[in-house]
């Protein structure tokens, strides 16, 4: 291990994929020193994104600042029709980390850092393949994956592009990911009548009353579709993370907030859900909002979303990308997939260490992302 880099050398130095390896690690320690959490998300043009760009020179770079730490960065080289996208925001460190979270520190096979792993890893990859290779190659870097108010793809993809298909960098253990489940946050509001505990209530006096029976229903209504199916994914995935309101025990309560989160499979009607959840009681919510709402990978209805999966199943095997398994979490490649490209997941790292203190990425799935993405852009396939 060299002294001043904290690289690796020996064994790792004679090879294209030791070489490519060796750059990677240089690049993710000096992304890992930058502070892109989000929350606060105080990212600008500056920073983080001048170094991405100083990494990239022959590329044609559009740096844009869509607000409120919402930051792309759009690099050409050549004529490609493949985008390679992934974020460089990070979620908040927890105070179980045992060293410095921005340092990166390197412990026999791992490489360990906040966003290290989700998914900075991928980032310096792509930096040490643009180096290596000068073939025709397209990257999209983003800030605001991890929190609320997400811009940057929504907006890029509101442009003029001609791309065919997208790669989103996330962890997928070095696998290509063809679908994943949607994503909804809801909040609702019920609203009672403040009185007297001893009084004898109806089913709409209590705001906490209304709003226990609606998540016993709730429960009840997700757990009959336990079976429901698209590929490897099964049923749904449903939580009510908040319930908020009430006085105290001998009031009866005016109001209360409810949010839930829910994970549908990309076969379903995910308007129809919403529906059905709104008005499975009553008396019904008095406010029903939702605050997060994401499509599921492939996008579309059921014949359109098979036809999609298809043409990414197509597309990872014409660039001899290892195949994987059908995941739970979400990505932003459901908006590129809405949106007519062909996408698909695929990034070093294994989404159980993603968010967790001493978060790491294993140095061989480094190495055997940078080495296809390598090979993809050299031969031409990007």
């Amino acid at each position: 291990m060299s002294r001043e880099s904290g690289i690796p050398q020996g064994d790792f130095v004679g090879n294209r994929e030791s070489d490519l390896l060796a750059a990677t690690l240089v690049h993710l320690r000096a992304l890992v020193g930058f502070d892109t959490r989000n929350p606060p998300r105080a990212i600008d043009t500056g920073g983080i994104f001048d170094y991405l760009s100083a990494q990239l020179p022959g590329f044609t770079l559009r740096v844009t600042d869509h607000g409120t730490g919402s930051v792309a960065l759009h690099a050409v080289r050549g004529t490609p029709r493949l985008l390679f996208n992934v974020h460089v925001d990070t979620v908040p460190d927890s105070p179980a980390w045992t060293a410095d979270p921005h340092t990166l520190r390197l412990a026999g096979d791992r490489a360990i850092g906040l966003g290290a792993c989700d998914i900075k890893g991928a980032a310096a990859a792509l930096l040490a393949v643009a180096d290596a290779t000068d073939g025709d190659m397209a990257l999209l870097f983003s800030s605001d994956e991890e929190g609320s108010d997400p811009r940057c793809i929504a907006n890029f993809l509101r442009g003029e592009h001609a791309y065919r298909a997208v790669i989103v960098a996330e962890p997928t253990q070095a696998r290509a990911v063809l679908a994943h489940r949607g994503i909804l946050s809801v909040r609702m509001d019920f609203a009672g009548r403040a009185g007297h505990a001893s009084a004898e209530q109806g089913a709409a006096d209590s705001a906490l009353h209304q709003a226990v029976r609606w998540g016993d229903a709730a429960l009840d209504f997700v757990a009959a579709h336990a079976q429901d199916r698209f590929g490897e994914l099964q049923g749904w995935r449903f939580n009510i993370g908040v319930v908020q309101g009430g006085i105290k025990a001998n009031m009866i309560a005016p109001s209360v907030e409810l949010r839930f989160g829910c994970r549908p499979l990309p076969n379903l009607d995910t308007d129809w859900l919403l529906e059905r959840l709104r008005t499975l009681r009553e008396p019904l919510p008095s406010a029903f909002a939702t605050t997060f709402r994401g499509p599921a990978l492939p996008a579309g209805a059921a014949a359109q979303a098979e036809q999609r999966r298809e043409l990414a199943r197509q597309l990872a095997v014409g660039l001899a990308l290892p195949p994987g398994p059908a995941v739970d979490f979400w990505t932003e490649a459901a908006l590129f997939s809405a949106a007519g490209l062909t996408a698909l997941v695929y990034g070093p790292g294994d989404i159980a260490q993603a968010h967790s203190a001493d978060e790491w990425v294993a140095l061989e799935e480094l190495r055997q992302y940078a080495t296809s993405i390598h090979r993809i852009v050299e031969h031409g396939q990007a």
